[in-house]
């Protein structure tokens, strides 16, 4: 392998982290944080954290802290900062939230309590099934960008902050497609922001706004967002990196864990259908069957890519592919998700398999945004810039570009991953061969 001439800027001062919705997974992602500062509780979840990696070959083969490989941004140096339209205070938030309980909140109230929300972009036309009220007011898109920014510049001047990763939290959008004129080229996207045109989500004003002042940018939703040419022409020309969309929290998650089993072993399907109950504000947003789609597709772009039915008609041609979402208050955060997979063997004889996940929502997502947000602040130290397909292991919908395929089996991104770290470091990529291995 040729030596890489990447320099690794040292993580030096703070951190600022910008978070569009402080809602259940922000609030939850914070806490934790607080928290782990405190030696309170462990960072359970997050590869940055507590994850491994192997570096040499037969008696120097060792396993090391990914954190100890490589230089990443400290939990002690992060500042925490965000947008909502409701102006609930963290501690607020994350006790309406009631995901974490009340003693871990209580541990960490007064740090929780001093973060309060800036007034929000809001546009509901793009999330109909919420009233902002902590919102701001401008006569054109435009204008709103030049606001988050002057939040932004306030933010880094009170906190002393020395680089910043933004990370979108907030609701679901209704499903968007590209529009010529819009969304194709820089110059048409800031031409449409000061006409005001209707194309354009509030997601993507704060990605505007962050990308063009060389912040790092996550979507954390299906949102369509930064997944559009002006924004990757953006990225290049500010040198920013960038990365999406929607997290990769529970039932998808279960999917990249048992498709590629499936496939790895020859057996056929017939069908995935999948349904979940969920009951906290993103379960009410979703009852919109608008921002429902935008979610439907991030969900569904999933078992395709990974059993490849065009390579194997006879195992995957003609599967069926269902999800659905419902809302169901009493639930709250605590998802749960059914699947009925109809699968099929040796003669083609079917068999099933049931899987039913009562998984905590923001439990899960928690740890994925402060790994973007760790791993981006990396990228970005290291001179890397436009989409961090390296990063696909968090996404339920990688962006890719258009000639390419999105990687959606979890054990395939695990290792680009680990490679990537390896390749920055100038250590030998581990494909598992017999004599890199053992000898």
């Amino acid at each position: 392998m040729e030596p890489n001439k990447i320099e690794i800027k040292s993580p030096e001062g703070k951190l600022g982290v910008l978070i569009p919705g402080l809602g259940a997974v922000s609030t939850t992602f914070i806490a934790g944080v607080m928290m782990i500062r405190k030696g309170l509780n462990k960072p359970i979840g997050s590869l940055a954290q507590m994850g491994k990696l192997r570096t040499g070959t037969g008696a120097d083969a060792k396993e090391v802290d990914i954190k100890e490989f490589i230089p990443l941004a400290a939990l002690s140096d992060m500042e925490f900062g965000g947008w909502d339209i409701f102006e609930d205070t963290v501690y607020e938030s994350a006790a309406n939230a009631q995901v974490l309980t009340k003693d871990d909140l209580e541990s960490v109230k007064d740090e929780l309590a001093a973060i309060k929300p800036w007034k929000a972009v809001f546009n509901k036309h793009f999330v109909k099934n919420l009233d902002g009220v902590n919102v701001k007011q401008a006569p054109t898109h435009w204008d709103m960008v030049q606001l988050v920014k002057e939040d932004i510049a306030k933010f880094k001047q009170e906190k002393n902050i020395s680089r910043f990763i933004m990370v979108w939290c907030g609701s679901t959008e209704i499903h968007q497609v590209m529009v010529p004129g819009v969304h194709d080229t820089l110059a048409n996207f800031e031409k449409a922001l000061k006409e005001n045109h209707p194309a354009i989500a509030p997601s993507m004003i704060y990605c505007y706004a962050a990308l063009d002042l060389g912040i790092p940018y996550a979507n954390g939703a299906p949102n369509l967002c930064n997944d559009i040419p002006a924004f990757w022409e953006l990225a290049d020309l500010r040198k920013t990196a960038m990365g999406g969309k929607d997290f990769k929290s529970g039932q998808t998650f279960m999917k990249t864990l048992l498709a590629p089993g499936f496939k790895a072993r020859m057996l056929g399907m017939k069908g995935w259908y999948s349904t979940n109950i969920l009951g906290n504000r993103d379960g009410a947003v979703l009852e919109d069957p608008e921002s429902f789609k935008s979610k439907e597709v991030s969900k569904l772009s999933v078992l395709e890519q990974i059993c490849q039915p065009e390579l194997y008609p006879d195992l995957y041609g003609d599967f069926y592919h269902k999800v659905t979402i419902n809302y169901y208050p009493p639930r709250g955060d605590n998802k749960e998700g059914w699947d009925n997979i109809d699968i099929f063997g040796w003669l083609g004889y079917p068999m099933q398999v049931k899987v039913n996940f009562l998984c905590r929502d923001s439990i899960l997502a928690a740890p994925i945004v402060l790994d973007l947000v760790i791993f981006l602040d990396l990228a970005q130290r290291s001179g890397l810039f436009g989409n961090q397909e390296w990063l696909s292991f968090y996404w339920k919908s990688p962006m890719h570009l258009p000639n390419q395929e999105p990687e959606h089996d979890l054990f395939v991104q695990l290792m680009r991953f680990k490679n990537t770290l390896r390749w920055l470091r100038n250590e030998p990529p581990v494909t598992t061969l017999g004599h890199e291995t053992y000898n």
